[in-house]
């Protein structure tokens, strides 16, 4: 069977594991080194306190002499440029960085406004990070947003309860100039976990297969995974050896999924 390998995110260049490390969940500095260590180089802080540990990986890889192997990505929730270009400056001298390789403009479910794109790609000119992307929950809006040419990635929601990225954004996203894509929530906030959401006669997936999902689609460059803990990690990784799942797993990955979004609060 096929391993998901090393792969360039869209047109940026940028060679990356398909397996990204986030650290919303607090996994000590260990877990995020082991993974790098296994091939996953696509760190990703996100909002929230529990960036710390993260932090700390980044110091120790860096202070390794990795830098260049690492492709790290700071999110920003502000809607002012002038305090996303503070915080993006704060985040990056804590971990001892003149630069990040992707400043991410989080949660926007319209349009970002014509100043905050502007004050990004001022950054972007001054050499804080290399390249532009932007997440959010309306599907529909990230195929405009491409054609707008301002974002080289995109951080999308998929998983098996959220299928909707394969009809409203991935077959407009095509071709050798596409943008990268960056998936999240692959286990549904551990809700394709839970034995007391499965349907009847399906067991519970392994945490790989969730991921495995998410990679199985070809126009999914980079799955996060952001774990409490080593043991969380550990789980994850399997995905990368395993690689895409066959159409009977696919179907019932999808049976799970319909029926946790079924039995579950939409959002």
């Amino acid at each position: 069977m096929a391993e998901f390998t090393e792969r360039i995110l869209g047109d940026t260049g940028l060679k990356v594991g398909p397996l990204g490390m986030a650290a919303s969940y607090g996994a000590p500095a260990e877990a995020f080194e082991e993974a790098f260590d296994r091939g996953c180089n696509y760190f990703y802080l996100g909002g929230g306190r529990r960036k710390a540990e993260m932090k700390q990986a980044i110091r120790n890889i860096c202070g390794q002499g990795c830098r260049d192997k690492l492709v790290i990505a700071i999110q920003s929730y502000a809607r002012s440029g002038y305090l996303m270009e503070w915080v993006f400056k704060s985040r990056l001298r804590s971990m001892g960085l003149e630069r990040a390789d992707i400043l991410v403009l989080g949660w926007h479910n319209r349009r970002p406004s014509p100043g905050l794109v502007t004050r990004a790609q001022a950054m972007k000119a001054k050499g804080l990070c290399r390249y532009l992307a932007m997440s959010g929950h309306q599907r529909k809006l990230f195929p405009q947003m491409a054609a707008d040419g301002q974002f080289d990635l995109f951080h999308v929601r998929y998983n098996a309860a959220h299928r909707g990225a394969q009809e409203e954004i991935f077959p407009h996203l095509q071709g050798d100039d596409r943008p990268g894509i960056v998936s999240y929530t692959a286990t549904r906030w551990g809700q394709l976990l839970n034995p007391k959401k499965m349907p009847p006669a399906d067991s519970v997936p392994a945490p790989s297969d969730c991921y495995r999902f998410a990679l199985s689609n070809p126009a999914v460059d980079v799955c996060l995974c952001g774990p409490k803990n080593v043991a969380q990690m550990r789980d994850a990784l399997p995905a990368l050896e395993l690689g895409p799942l066959d159409a009977g797993d696919t179907e019932r990955m999808k049976r799970i999924g319909d029926f946790v979004r079924s039995t579950t609060r939409k959002f």
